[in-house]
């Protein structure tokens, strides 16, 4: 189990003067509940979310208390890529829950190999319904089962586990192999290439005098 500690907040506290001492403004959710104003150093925050992500239940220490809880949501700063706050979802390890998971490519596909195909991934994330114990953390598609240009691999090609249920639609592409677009080659244009309206009608014109004569 993963553990992360945290103090509770005091809300006239401001959100930058809390970054500035090295601590996230964060919340914890929980259903019929008020929502836990907390704070949580940055350091230890970070090594969590490398080791948890958004589908590893962390064990949340505050005050005395313990909140089995899932990253749920979290900003970052577009620039330093810092986190800026975090939504905890507290929840109940006897109850199944939905969460994303991520997806892990792996493998080479004969299509991209051999006849120079490019893999396009359509999502990469899947969404799985389990106990918050048995969420994978990850799930792995293995492309080498594409060995055809416009070959798929869908959802339902995922292998069945019988620790969590994939939820997304089994008809969902995941990935598809396809030919490269040939690049399209534009001829310049000259300036004696270049019709203007005047000369376009008076070319109209003409043409149609000679037709009548």
């Amino acid at each position: 189990m993963i553990n992360l500690n945290a103090n509770i907040r005091e809300l006239s506290l401001k959100p930058d003067a809390l970054r500035a001492s090295g601590l996230i403004p964060a919340e914890i959710y929980s259903k019929g509940f008020n929502n836990l104003h907390i704070a949580v150093p940055a350091k230890e925050f970070n090594k969590v979310f490398e080791k948890a992500g958004e589908n590893t239940v962390v064990d949340l220490l505050v005050g005395g208390n313990t909140y089995s809880v899932l990253i749920h949501d979290y900003q970052k700063h577009p620039i330093s890529d810092q986190f800026l706050a975090v939504d905890f979802l507290q929840i109940r390890l006897d109850e199944k829950i939905i969460a994303p998971i991520p997806l892990v490519f792996i493998g080479e596909s004969s299509a991209v190999k051999e006849m120079e195909g490019i893999l396009v991934k359509s999502m990469d994330k899947i969404e799985v319904e389990a106990l918050p114990s048995n969420l994978p953390h990850e799930i792995e598609i293995d492309i080498s089962a594409i060995k055809e240009i416009d070959g798929s691999i869908y959802v339902r090609d995922i292998p069945k586990s019988g620790n969590y249920e994939i939820i997304t639609d089994s008809d969902t592409v995941i990935a598809t192999v396809v030919i490269p677009e040939e690049e399209i080659v534009v001829a310049p244009v000259g300036v004696e290439d270049i019709v203007t309206e005047g000369e376009a009608k008076r070319a109209e014109s003409t043409k149609t005098k000679d037709e009548d004569s």
